[in-house]
């Protein structure tokens, strides 16, 4: 007798074009349903036997007692690639939990590289000189051949911003848990080696996750590491850099820069934007709405990603990006 097919249980409401992704990659192989499509009751029963659970914000998508109610639950698949938002406490220690590391990899490289030019070519600064009526055509800008880019949290979004900062002529002195990498680098090591990184490093990404060992990692002490003249560009988690240290060392050195995607209060993550310090107020900082992902495509293709990860827990093969105990705060 055939066994019936999983259950695969999408908590979110995507878009026509992702759903259409969605049946395409599991239509065939797992009982499919939406929970945007489903009636209280058929909810109700839908949870008992879901043995995977897809969620892009289970904080807004799905309850204590929902998790409480999926006694089937083997596997787990978020589709962003951060998960420090995801209230993770609800599930079992022991239920595997994939993040969609890398799905937005390739946009998030680009924003990072085009606001760490727009730092190195001055645009904001002659923008509002401009405006004002001073034409400074003499006054020098940087270049990235030979500059030297220190990457901290070297995944999916770290190694395609190398590929990009090396194709205009900058080593790449990367930092990531394992201190090895496949990829072309100047140095790679673990966080052992951040102050020699922050000291060389003539501009600075910050990439990587948002846990208990990476909160106030950029502080006051790491920010002094730095040059006074460099372009520290965060698109992980505002959270990592300390937000006084940096709006101080801002005001102290008018000619380090800082290129700001993403922020310590977000309306996604906290249900507001609120900053502590007027940094939109300083010539030196370059911001954006965290909406470094927000391209065309990118949504579905971040569905691809997550839902071929299903079926590698569905045909018995061991997840991609599972997440460990730093970051489940085991």
């Amino acid at each position: 007798m055939t066994a019936a097919p999983s259950c695969v249980l999408v908590a979110h409401d995507p878009a026509a074009e992702a759903r259409s992704v969605y049946r395409h990659e599991l239509g065939a192989r797992s009982e499919l349903l939406f929970r945007t499509d489903l009636a209280p009751g058929d909810w109700e029963a839908a949870r008992a036997r879901a043995r995977v659970l897809i969620a892009q914000n289970p904080r807004i998508e799905i309850a204590a007692d929902d998790v409480a109610a999926m006694a089937s639950l083997g596997f787990v698949q978020l589709l962003t690639a951060g998960v420090d938002h995801v209230p993770l406490h609800l599930f079992p220690r022991d239920l595997p939990i994939a993040s969609n590391a890398g799905a937005f990899a390739g946009p998030m490289a680009e924003f990072a590289l085009a606001m760490t030019l727009a730092a190195a070519k001055r645009l904001p600064v002659e923008h509002r000189e401009m405006r004002d009526g001073r034409f400074n055509q003499f006054v020098a800008n940087r270049t990235l051949d030979g500059a030297v880019c220190a990457i901290i949290g070297f995944g999916g979004v770290g190694r395609q911003a190398a590929r990009l900062f090396r194709a205009l002529g900058a080593g790449i002195l990367a930092i990531n848990r394992s201190g090895e990498t496949g990829e072309t680098v100047a140095f790679i090591g673990t966080l052992a080696a951040l102050e020699d990184v922050l000291r060389a490093a003539d501009v600075v990404l910050v990439s990587l996750s948002l846990t208990d060992a990476t909160a106030g990692l950029i502080g006051a002490r790491e920010l002094g590491w730095m040059k006074d003249d460099a372009i520290l560009v965060n698109v992980a988690r505002g959270e990592i850099v300390d937000q006084g240290a940096l709006y101080r060392h801002l005001v102290a050195n008018p000619r380090f820069f800082a290129c700001l995607e993403s922020w310590w209060v977000e309306p996604v993550r906290h249900g507001e934007f609120r900053i502590d310090h007027p940094f939109l107020d300083l010539p030196n900082v370059i911001a954006a709405p965290h909406n470094s992902a927000s391209v065309a495509g990118a949504q579905a293709e971040a569905v691809r990603l997550g839902a071929r990860n299903v079926r590698r827990w569905l045909d018995g093969e061991t997840p991609r990006s599972l997440l460990g105990a730093d970051e489940r705060g085991d």
